[in-house]
C-alpha cells in the first residue's frame, strides 16, 4: 500500500506558478532551519485496511466491558441499566443521527419535535415548569444551575453540600476561580445526610442531591427552609431514575433541577458522551441556559416547533447573555426521549422499584455477612463499610471480574455499592460471598 499523498506532483507545480514560487524548499524557506524536522517522520510502515483492523480489535480487547467481562455493582453518576432495543433502534435513525442544529425550523421539525417532547417528559419527572433542550452532561448542568442562581440573586456566594458528586463539586470550583465566587462546603451528619443546622449565611444558591452522591435520600423540605432562610435559590442534584419512585423535587419547591441522563437508557460507553438535564420554574425561564424548543403555530394555523427564548451569547448581545454554552446533546437527549416515552411512566416507577428491590437486597445481604450499611434510607446506591482499607479489595475483586463499587477518598474503608434492574439475585449473591471473604 503506497504513502496517502495529498497532491500530486502537477498540482503542486500548478500552486508553486501561482505564487511565483519554483519550489517547495523557496516556499518553506521563511521558517528557520532549526524548526524544520528535514528527515521522514520516525513511523512504521503502512498497514493495509485489513490490518489497520486487526490491530484496533486487538487494542480493543484490552478493555474490559460491562456484562461482557464485568459484573457492574459501580454507579457513581453511570450505571448499568439495559438498553431496549427497540430505543437503540429508533434513536439510532439516521434522521437524528446527524451534527445539525436545528436552526431553521421549516427542514427540522421532527427533530425539534423530538426535543420538545423529551423537554416536556424531563420536566413532569422532575415536577417542575419547563425543561431545556439538555447540556453536556451533569457536571456541565450544575454548573450551568449556579450561574442561573448567580444571575437571578446577584450574589457571588455558593453553599453546596458534600453530598454532591466530587468531580461536579470540581467543576464549580473551576467555574467559581473564574467568576470569583465564594465557595462553602457543608458537610454530611453521622447519617450521610447534609448538616443543614450549619447553614447560616446568605447566598445565592444551596446546592443539594436527591439522593446525594452516597446514595442517602436527603430531606428536600428542610433543605427547602433553609434556602428559604438564606434567600437562596434552592439547586437539586437528582437522580432521574430515584425520581421516579421518590416524590419528585418540584413537590419541595425546587429552584432548578439538574442530573446526569445516562441512566435514561443511554450505554455506558466508557464514560461518555453523556447528557446534561436542566428544570427550572416558570420565572426563570429568561435565565436558562442553552436551548429552549417551544410549540407554536404557522400562518396557516399549523402545529409547528421552533428554538426560543435563545439567551445564549452567539444569539444575543455577549453582556446580555446568560450563558456561554454553545450546543447541547441532541441526539442524546432523543435518545433518553425515546427510553421514555418507551417506558412510559408506569414503566419508569417500575424500573426505580427494580433497583429499589435488588440494592436493598444486596444490602441485606451484605449486613448479614457481618458488614455495616451506611446512610438508610436510599433507592439505588449506599455505602458499605468494610473496615479494612476498600481500594486493593477493590482491585482483587476487578482481577475477578466484579466491578466493586466506587471509592470514597474522605473514608478508605468506605465502597459506595449500586444494584440495577440488571443484576440478577444469583449475581448479588455470588458477589456477597466474594467480598465477604476478602474482609474476613
Amino acid at each position: 500500500m503506497g504513502s496517502f499523498v495529498p497532491h500530486t506532483e502537477a498540482q503542486i507545480e500548478r500552486m508553486l506558478a501561482e505564487v511565483g514560487l519554483a519550489s517547495l524548499e523557496e516556499l518553506y524557506a521563511s521558517i528557520p532551519a532549526s524548526l524544520r524536522l528535514g528527515r521522514p517522520l520516525e513511523l512504521p510502515p503502512a498497514l493495509a485496511e485489513v490490518e489497520v483492523l486487526e490491530e484496533a480489535e486487538r487494542r480493543s480487547r484490552r478493555n474490559a466491558g460491562a456484562r461482557r467481562d464485568l459484573v457492574v455493582f459501580a454507579g457513581g453518576g453511570a450505571y448499568d441499566h439495559d438498553v431496549p432495543s427497540a430505543v437503540r433502534a429508533l434513536a439510532l435513525q439516521s434522521a437524528f443521527v446527524t451534527a445539525y442544529t436545528p436552526y431553521q425550523p421549516e427542514v427540522s421539525q421532527g427533530v425539534l419535535q423530538a426535543l420538545f417532547e423529551f423537554q416536556t417528559s424531563i420536566a413532569r419527572l422532575f415536577g417542575m415548569d419547563l425543561a431545556n433542550a439538555s447540556l453536556y452532561d451533569g457536571a456541565a448542568a450544575v454548573v450551568e444551575a449556579v450561574n442561573l442562581a448567580v444571575g437571578a440573586t446577584k450574589r457571588n456566594r455558593i453553599v453546596v453540600s458534600q453530598g454532591i458528586h466530587p468531580r461536579y463539586r470540581g467543576a464549580l470550583a473551576t467555574l467559581g476561580r473564574g467568576r470569583g465566587l465564594e465557595l462553602v462546603s457543608v458537610g454530611l451528619r453521622d447519617d450521610l445526610a447534609t448538616d443543614l443546622a450549619a447553614v447560616d449565611a446568605e447566598a445565592s444558591a444551596l446546592v443539594i442531591g436527591y439522593p446525594n452522591a452516597l446514595g442517602r435520600v436527603e430531606d428536600l423540605r428542610e433543605a427547602r427552609r433553609v434556602a428559604d432562610a438564606m434567600e437562596a435559590l434552592l439547586v437539586v442534584v437528582a437522580d432521574p431514575v430515584a425520581c421516579a419512585l421518590l416524590e419528585p423535587p418540584g413537590s419541595f419547591g425546587a429552584d432548578v433541577v439538574v442530573a446526569e441522563g445516562q441512566s435514561l437508557g443511554i450505554p455506558l460507553s466508557f464514560g461518555g458522551p453523556y447528557l446534561g438535564l436542566f428544570a427550572t420554574r416558570s420565572e426563570l425561564v429568561r435565565l436558562v441556559p442553552g436551548r429552549l424548543v417551544g410549540q407554536t403555530v404557522d400562518v396557516e394555523g399549523r402545529r409547528g416547533f421552533v428554538t426560543t427564548l435563545r439567551t445564549r451569547e452567539q444569539d444575543i448581545r455577549r453582556e446580555r447573555a446568560t450563558s456561554n454554552v454553545c450546543t447541547n446533546q441532541t441526539l442524546l437527549a432523543i435518545w433518553a426521549g425515546v427510553y421514555l416515552a418507551w417506558r412510559g411512566k408506569q414503566g419508569m416507577v417500575e424500573l426505580a422499584r427494580s433497583c429499589y428491590n435488588a440494592a436493598h437486597y444486596l444490602a441485606d445481604r451484605l449486613e448479614a455477612a457481618g458488614l455495616s450499611v451506611l446512610g438508610r434510607p436510599f433507592v439505588r446506591e449506599f455505602v458499605v463499610d468494610l473496615e479494612v482499607e476498600a481500594r486493593p479489595v477493590r482491585e482483587r475483586l476487578l482481577e475477578d471480574g466484579w466491578l466493586a463499587g466506587v471509592l470514597v477518598p474522605e473514608e478508605p474503608t468506605w465502597l459506595v455499592l449500586t444494584a440495577t434492574e440488571a443484576r440478577t439475585r444469583e449475581e448479588i449473591d455470588a458477589f456477597v460471598d466474594r467480598i465477604a471473604k476478602e474482609v474476613r
